[in-house]
């Protein structure tokens, strides 16, 4: 009998998962480590690759007039100079413990609604420096010769690409307004403090969505594109509770912004935002425009006189903090029961319950025992059929018990057993994660019955 627990107050218990099977690695690790830095292992990849196949699917595939586009990294400085980036907007407030020299933001230490005038360290308790603005620019240089000719940054956010091409894709798509501009891509931040795991890093991976559309239906699209983006979690299995919406101030909003509602997750460490829905209005456009020289208005009918900035409705998702979240989500601890290898109520199995689409091995093949080569060879070639249609693996080390156990901590769908009837019948049996229910299935169905299950 399953007893759930609750998901642990600190984020020890996923960091540890992470690593122990696969999802994700401390950078240069053999070298110390290289601070806030993650590599995503063979199944961080599969589960990234998963996120970012259902977020895009959604976007262009559910949606008219949505189409995509994978802009450079690299960019011309101009680009930087126009959105704003290089100047204090795009800056935040450092401060300097004088006892323990560690810096922090200004706004993790000091919430803007506090009325808190002289903070301390919150390590130490010491003094604090004045506040120093800080740009998050990322620099570096193209050529042979780094002087100031050539110095340009890595890209801090992916839609910057998408606003330099907007005349680009529109002419050649023929688009008509509205329409939108799905991207993914790596973006770079020289974040002062980065921290809780894969939350705030300096490298991190954007799924952007800019939609472009006339002034006076911005509000009606706005609403829409929130409602879309919070079915799109809903979908994927997680749990309401643990999602919720924030309305940024008028006084906090970025400069570019309208209207800001962030998606926050309920994190072990608190809640934080995972996706940014914003009305930036014809702000991109009109910069661009103006910096440029190029004409970025929209004629809906050439001549008319009626030529505009479209205003744009934005949806920002970073790809790691959504993982983060799904993981978060999914884990949970059994008290006993899933396994015969289980000794006692009292000991605790993981499983980590991500949704069919997101799950990265959706089967794994188990032959019964490793010590008969009827069996094995069998089980070797039901891992040879499923393997090319599946992201699947092949086990036979340890009890079975343990093996699911093993399977179950890493969120797999099925788990395939080959034993002697499966030589006379030529069939196996297929355990469901989530029931743990157990079903005799014909060989050559297999395939048919994994796909119908997870379509």
């Amino acid at each position: 009998m399953r007893d759930k627990l609750t998901i642990s107050n600190g984020v020890e218990k996923i960091v540890s998962l992470s690593k122990r099977r696969g999802f994700i690695f401390p950078s240069s690790e053999i070298y110390g480590g290289f601070s806030s830095c993650y590599d995503f292992g063979p199944l961080g990849v599969e589960m990234k690759n998963n996120i970012k196949k259902a977020w895009w699917d959604e976007m262009t595939k559910k949606h008219d007039d949505v189409v995509g586009l994978d802009a450079s990294i690299l960019m011309s400085p101009e680009v930087w100079k126009a959105s704003g980036h290089l100047t204090a907007g795009f800056a935040d407030e450092l401060v300097e413990c004088r006892k323990c020299h560690k810096r922090f933001r200004l706004d993790e230490i000091v919430n803007p609604k506090s009325e808190i005038r002289n903070p301390k360290c919150p390590d130490c308790g010491g003094d604090l420096t004045k506040p120093k603005k800080f740009n998050l620019m990322m620099k570096t240089f193209v050529g042979p010769v780094e002087d100031e000719a050539s110095l340009t940054y890595l890209r801090p956010e992916t839609c910057q690409g998408i606003y330099t091409n907007f005349k680009n894709v529109m002419q050649t798509m023929r688009l008509k307004i509205p329409f939108g501009i799905a991207q993914i891509g790596k973006a770079f931040r020289n974040e002062i403090n980065p921290k809780d795991f894969i939350y705030r890093t300096r490298e991190f991976e954007q799924m952007e969505m800019q939609w472009f559309c006339e002034p006076k239906k911005v509000d009606k699209f706005f609403d829409f594109w929130l409602k879309q983006r919070l079915n799109w979690y809903y979908n994927l299995g997680l749990n309401k509770k643990n999602l919720r919406t924030y309305e940024v101030p008028k006084k906090e909003l970025a400069h570019y912004a309208k209207r800001a509602i962030d998606i926050e997750y309920k994190f072990p460490f608190g809640w934080q935002e995972i996706e940014g829905i914003h009305n930036r209005g014809d702000w991109d456009l009109s910069n661009h425009s103006k910096h440029s020289g190029e004409d970025l208005k929209y004629d809906p009918s050439a001549g008319s006189g009626q030529e505009y900035f479209p205003h744009i409705i934005e949806t920002s998702v970073g790809v790691d903090r959504s993982l983060f979240a799904f993981l978060c989500d999914a884990y949970q601890e059994v008290k006993g029961g899933r396994t015969k290898t289980t000794k006692s109520v009292k000991e605790i199995e993981v499983l980590l319950k991500l949704h069919k689409d997101l799950a990265p091995v959706k089967a794994a093949v188990l032959p019964l025992v490793k010590n008969k080569a009827e069996i094995v060879k069998k089980a070797k070639q039901v891992y040879k059929l499923l393997k090319s249609d599946f992201i699947c693996q092949y086990d036979e080390t340890g009890s079975i018990g343990r093996r699911y156990r093993r399977q179950d901590e890493i969120g797999t769908l099925f788990c395939i057993t080959i034993d002697f009837d499966s030589l006379k019948k030529d069939d196996v049996t297929v355990r469901n994660r989530d029931t743990m229910k157990q079903k005799r299935i014909k060989i050559n169905g297999l395939t048919s019955y994994i796909n119908n299950a997870i379509m």
